[in-house]
């Protein structure tokens, strides 16, 4: 593509559109994330977020720390060195997975000895539709992970794919940054 005027270059198109739709996205979650401070303590019923939650502060650390090696991956491939890539992208495969157990862990010990469902009272509802926003983006991101992965294990993935990768790993520090603001404001605010 050209730019419009000479001597000027336009920004790659895989950022600007990954920064529109974190912007997009971002949107989307401060809605989440002011309902669920607009409904603090409004629940008539039990149980409430001081009763039941325990902040999970190892998977956060596990998800936090994703950050870190996806960065260190898209690097490694930007160097050519394959093996790296691959060891940095798989641990980062493997954090993201480990914060979703903790959050699969969590909802079933709500479910089975606190009774909390969507369905039991306001927070329920915005604490299982914040953080549930949340885990479906890291799924997400772990679906593309994985897809990238596939293809690096076949050998697929090379130095000209690092601005790809780039693109990928804003999306996992948008959701990496997007769990320090739901951990503070569920657990930290919200008890």
């Amino acid at each position: 593509m050209t730019a419009p005027y000479p001597n000027q270059t336009l920004p790659a198109r895989g950022p600007v559109a990954m920064f529109g739709l974190i912007a997009a996205e971002s949107a989307i979650f401060t809605i989440f994330v002011v309902a669920y401070i607009f409904y603090i303590g409004k629940s008539q019923t039990g149980p409430q977020p001081k009763d039941v939650l325990e902040a999970p502060i190892f998977f956060s650390i596990c998800l936090l720390s994703s950050s870190l090696t996806i960065h260190r991956a898209v690097e490694a491939l930007r160097k050519g060195r394959s093996m790296s890539f691959n060891a940095w992208w798989g641990s980062t495969i493997l954090l993201g997975a480990i914060f979703l157990l903790g959050t699969a862990s969590e909802w079933h010990r709500l479910i089975y000895n606190y009774g909390l469902t969507i369905s039991t009272n306001l927070f329920g509802t915005t604490y299982y539709s914040l953080v549930g926003l949340h885990g479906f983006h890291v799924v997400v991101g772990l679906i593309g992970l994985i897809t990238v992965m596939a293809f690096a294990l076949l050998g697929k993935v090379k130095p000209e794919h690092a601005p790809r990768a780039y693109v990928l790993s804003l999306y996992w520090h948008f959701v990496d940054i997007v769990w320090v603001v739901v951990f503070t404001v569920v657990y930290v605010i919200g008890r």
